[in-house]
């Protein structure tokens, strides 16, 4: 692959600065909107609804996000947990985590509803002891995948497979330990390579990388995509920095800057529909860019994710999510539409996320706003605090 390999050799454009061709500051990306406009998915639907799980703009509800807690034995300074900010405490179980039999009763509801797909969260979902558990109780025809700091998958990646689980991935922002320990605030940089190990000793294939995006890690990228071209089974899952959630948005950096990148070194560009996703297909050195195809050797495969300021990825989000403590959400970017589960009953499991997904919004946080006409609009005074002008 062409370009360093090294944080300090990196072909990226600086961090932390204006790309001098877009004219832009601070929150980089925030014409998106104003090009796009809003589309044709976000016009509100005036239809008789065949069930709840649709909401008014068209989005099928067929996935869940289920955070299992809040704790974690790593302290990455990106975190937002969730869109719930900073929540840490104790490492110890807690009493308000739904319990396990919650989970379950959830997971039943959704399935009633035809959810298809749920992936387990945190904090680190590990730290939960009947994490096989649930697994194994989720409802038949459901996919379960998983998102993991990795440190605890060694000896514990085979029974979770046994259990059910299908697919995993897991964080690791920096391929040098002293670098992955500045992001992280953790030590356990070798625990996690042992724990991607054991993921595809335990056949869980492809293993995709999560790594986000922002001022402290842009110039890691060029090595973590000739790590996935070099080694078979891994998959690299760039996400863009959320800077609302972490308070910090000069920490922001135009993600477009890495797309433009990865075209010059991309031997294939696949455009998915589903949240307006661009992957892209990187040879190592040794291979040969005319072997095409997502298999073959010496090919890494690198996707974006950049919900910021993109209505095409929230025009295509069907999922809600779950708090550790039991609250239905309809955006992972909002909080003021957190509805409780009540006693976690199977009718007040039913209710809360009809309601939920009855309320959906168009667009994450506060980028779109209702006008007295009740008519969705972008909200230039919020992107403009953001963007610092």
């Amino acid at each position: 692959m062409a370009g360093g390999s090294s944080a300090s050799g990196v072909d990226l454009p600086p961090v932390g600065v204006a790309d001098p061709r877009s004219g832009l500051t601070g929150f980089a990306n925030r014409n998106r909107l104003r090009r796009v406009g809003i589309p044709g998915a976000f016009k509100r639907i005036r239809l008789q609804l065949v069930g709840m799980l649709t909401d008014e703009f068209g989005r099928e509800v067929t996935g869940v996000r289920v955070s299992l807690t809040d704790r974690c034995n790593f302290d990455c300074v990106y975190c937002h947990n969730e869109g719930l900010g900073d929540t840490r405490g104790p490492m110890d179980p807690q009493d308000d985590e739904m319990s396990t039999d919650d989970v379950v009763r959830f997971l039943e509801v959704a399935a009633e509803f035809d959810v298809d797909a749920v992936k387990f969260t945190g904090g680190e979902p590990m730290l939960r002891q009947d994490l096989e558990e649930i697994i194994e109780r989720t409802p038949d025809g459901m996919e379960v995948s998983l998102t993991t700091n990795g440190t605890f998958l060694p000896g514990r990646a085979e029974d979770l497979v046994d259990a059910g689980l299908e697919r995993v991935n897991v964080s690791q922002d920096a391929l040098d330990p002293e670098d992955f320990a500045a992001v992280t605030k953790s030590g356990a940089y070798e625990k996690v390579l042992e724990g991607v190990d054991a993921a595809l000793d335990a056949g869980l294939d492809p293993v995709k990388l999560n790594m986000v995006v922002f001022e402290h890690t842009a110039g890691y990228v060029p090595e973590m995509v000739d790590h996935v071209a070099e080694n078979d089974g891994l998959q690299l899952q760039l996400i863009e920095y959320m800077p609302e959630l972490t308070g910090k948005p000069e920490w922001n950096i135009d993600i477009e800057r890495v797309h433009d990148w990865l075209a010059e070194q991309a031997d294939e560009i696949e455009h998915r529909e589903m949240h307006d996703r661009r992957r892209y297909w990187v040879s190592d050195d040794s291979s040969d860019a005319n072997d095409s195809g997502s298999n073959a050797e010496g090919r890494g495969m690198v996707e974006i994710v950049d919900p910021v300021e993109n209505p095409t990825f929230c025009a295509n989000c069907h999922r809600v999510r779950v708090t550790h403590e039991g609250y239905l959400k309809g955006c992972l970017n909002r909080n003021d539409d957190l509805k409780t589960m009540g006693e976690m009953t199977k009718p007040e499991i039913r209710d809360a996320f009809r309601e939920v997904v009855a309320n959906r919004v168009p667009y994450y946080g506060e980028y779109m706003v209702q006008n007295d006409d009740g008519e969705w609009e972008i909200n230039e005074k919020y992107i403009e605090e953001y963007a610092g002008v």
